[in-house]
């Protein structure tokens, strides 16, 4: 019975299967002959005409499938306009502060002033409505300003802890706002109300004519160490991400161990960095930028950590990062952990040091007024440079008429100036790069 029900088969049956056979592969033939031509198809019209009104994905990298995503699209450009030295550079700068800064705040975006460049001012949460409403009526009665447009005064004010993730978060978000409304930089800056400039805009423009635009300056190095156990394992809270109100970190009792996907470094919290870097790090095409951002969360000091380990973590900036904050700083002395505030005394040392800019400095001292006649020509509201057309008789404003702002009247500022930046882009500075 078995036997005879196996061998009871339909031979119409397999013949009603195989007949599909030379059609389905005629039909794979022909579809298969519309994907070559699609693919081969010539960009143009045979007559020369204009290009097909939609992309064609190139599989000339099969290898590679980066090709095949959008982020690939990003660093493409991110790479063009890393390379384009085709007209003056322009630099977009953060100027921060806190409760009763705002006149610092003032003074020094003046003397940093120049019409190429792009400025955003932020005045933290601990400072009263009053205090910020000035700052935003200041920067609104300069006339220069209202013509330039290229001055704002960030309107959601934050909590802003400097050992705290706080101080980043302030920091992307003003990244974040200049890329929207400016498409027209090539560094950004960030200085706080106790800084101020060295050197004239006319005499940093003017160096930075001449260099890569692909450089970043950022001082860092390895966490090693006592850093190690008092920085990277420890857990802590910043406030400012939950309050309403500033109060300083703290710690928890938990303790984390070392990360493996990436290396720790640490160096200063004042930066100048490359659009194309800073843009990885709002738009990055990898997860890196956000997994370190979320590590630096409950990070001690994450401002001086942040960018430098994305940097040096990156395959495509850790060879551009340049160990150097741009700043004349004078430390304690040990452990150097904390600046101390500049005066009279240090002012032979800090022009000598060739940094285009120093920190820290106390409100209105006077080293500030000697900074502005002997080194930044600044009597007015501006330091004056090449686009001060004005007449200057009598004591009137020359930066009241505006010129051309891509011609600078370089000085001694920019000698000293380019003599540091060969000694930092030579052979043996760099050799520590990332390392």
């Amino acid at each position: 019975m078995i036997m005879r029900k196996n061998a009871n088969f339909h031979p119409g049956r397999v013949f009603s299967d195989t007949k599909w056979i030379l059609p389905f592969f005629a039909s794979m033939l022909v579809s298969v002959t519309l994907i070559l031509v699609t693919l081969f198809w010539p960009l143009s019209s045979p007559n020369g005409g204009d290009q097909l009104p939609f992309d064609i994905i190139s599989f000339s990298r099969s290898e590679d499938s980066s090709g095949y995503f959008v982020e690939s699209d990003i660093r493409r450009s991110l790479e063009v306009k890393g390379d384009s030295n085709m007209e003056a550079p322009r630099l977009a700068y953060l100027i921060s502060g806190t409760k009763g800064d705002s006149q610092r705040m003032m003074r020094t975006l003046q003397a940093v002033y120049h019409p190429r460049n792009q400025y955003i001012l932020h005045l933290d949460l601990e400072a009263p409505p009053r205090e910020r409403l000035d700052l935003t009526m200041s920067v609104k009665a300069e006339p220069t300003f209202r013509e330039v447009e290229n001055v704002r005064v960030m309107a959601q004010s934050n909590l802003v802890t400097y050992k705290g993730p706080t101080m980043i978060a302030c920091t992307l978000q003003a990244i974040a706002i200049l890329l929207k409304e400016s498409l027209e930089w090539d560094w950004f800056l960030n200085l706080s109300a106790s800084d101020y400039p060295l050197v004239t805009q006319d005499d940093l423009l003017h160096v930075f004519s001449n260099l890569s635009r692909t450089l970043n300056f950022i001082e860092h190095t390895k966490i090693t160490g006592w850093k190690l156990n008092q920085r990277a394992k420890p857990i802590v809270i910043d406030p400012g991400l939950h309050l309403s109100k500033k109060s300083d970190i703290f710690w928890t009792t938990q303790r984390r161990s070392l990360p493996t996907s990436f290396k720790l470094f640490t160096g200063s919290a004042w930066v100048m960095l490359t659009r194309s870097f800073v843009e990885y790090c709002i738009l990055g095409w990898d997860n890196l930028p956000r997994t370190i951002l979320m590590y630096y969360t409950n990070f001690i000091s994450s401002p001086e950590g942040y960018f430098h380990t994305v940097i040096c973590n990156t395959e495509e900036f850790r060879n551009t990062a340049i160990s150097h904050d741009l700043h004349y700083i004078a430390w304690d002395n040990p452990p150097k952990q904390h600046p101390l505030s500049l005066t009279i005394k240090d002012y032979d040392k800090m022009v000598k040091s060739g940094a285009p800019f120093a920190r820290k400095f106390a409100k209105d001292d006077p080293v500030l007024d000697k900074i502005d006649k002997e080194l930044l020509g600044r009597i007015n509201r501006f330091a004056p440079g090449a686009w001060c057309v004005g007449n200057s008789d009598g004591g009137a404003d020359p930066c009241s008429v505006r010129g051309n702002d891509s011609i600078f009247r370089s000085g001694p500022g920019a000698e000293r100036l380019q003599e540091q930046t060969q000694k930092l882009l030579s052979e043996e500075y760099q050799s520590n790069q990332c390392s």
